[in-house]
């Protein structure tokens, strides 16, 4: 049975009783998740909207300003939603562009015993070993909700990172290039634009995403060392559908 499918269960069993009910309810949440694509805009089998879908998720850009609460630095950022067929291309690219030598933060969420996720490092990596490790990981990279990446060239300083809701996420100046790639692929700055994260979602990972996280950090050579991450304002729930 999938975690929507017994949570709904325990839902039903509790407040309502009723077996025609819970299959109905069940229906409708399976139908729903298979849905994935909105208009010309496809989602990765990573995350999915609510089921009052708060948000249609749809591609595009905005830029933000992070501001460090410590230093009260602020950092120019962009943010992306790109449709699957061009997400982890385009992500390639833009790694390529951070230089020889990169640091890597792999990003984890696998384990439910721990609020929040656990980030893990990798320090001085060369570009061409870790983008042909990234692309024999494509898929989990791409379609686990429960994976995350990002990489950074602290001399820059530029981070760009693939979050476990496949959004883009480009920190650091000058951001022109990355917006210059985006551009080019059809993508459209929209000041507007609602991502997926601002409301409530549901992630997905299996067993064998899990035990293939386990690899890829095996080949990156992170370090024992985690760092465990903030929850944030994430309000969805992690599960199959």
């Amino acid at each position: 049975m999938s975690f929507l499918q017994q949570f709904f269960q325990d839902v039903f069993e509790h407040s309502l009783g009723a077996v025609s009910s819970r299959q109905n309810a069940s229906a409708d949440v399976q139908s729903h998740f298979e849905i994935s694509k909105y208009g010309d805009f496809e989602l990765t089998d990573a995350v999915r909207p609510s089921m009052d879908l708060q948000i249609q998720p749809t591609e595009g850009y905005r830029h933000e300003l992070y501001v460090d609460e410590d230093t009260k630095m602020e950092v120019p950022v962009l943010m992306a939603a790109v449709s699957k067929e061009k997400l982890f291309p385009l992500f390639m690219e833009m790694v390529r562009r951070l230089g020889d030598t990169v640091d890597v933060v792999l990003e984890t969420s696998h384990d439910h015993a721990i609020s929040g996720h656990v980030d893990l490092y990798r320090e001085h990596i060369d570009m061409p070993v870790l983008t042909s490790i990234l692309w024999e990981y494509e898929d989990l990279l791409t379609n686990d909700g429960c994976t995350g990446i990002a990489v950074l060239n602290p001399n820059i300083p530029q981070e760009i990172q693939f979050d476990e809701h496949k959004l883009l996420i480009m920190y650091g100046e000058p951001l022109g290039g990355f917006e210059d790639l985006m551009n080019s692929a059809g993508i459209q700055n929209d000041p507007s634009i609602r991502f997926i994260t601002e409301a409530e979602h549901v992630h997905s990972s299996t067993q064998k995403y899990q035990t293939e996280f386990e690899d890829l950090r095996l080949r990156l050579g992170t370090c024992l060392e985690a760092k465990e991450g903030e929850q944030g304002d994430d309000e969805g729930f992690e599960g199959a559908w």
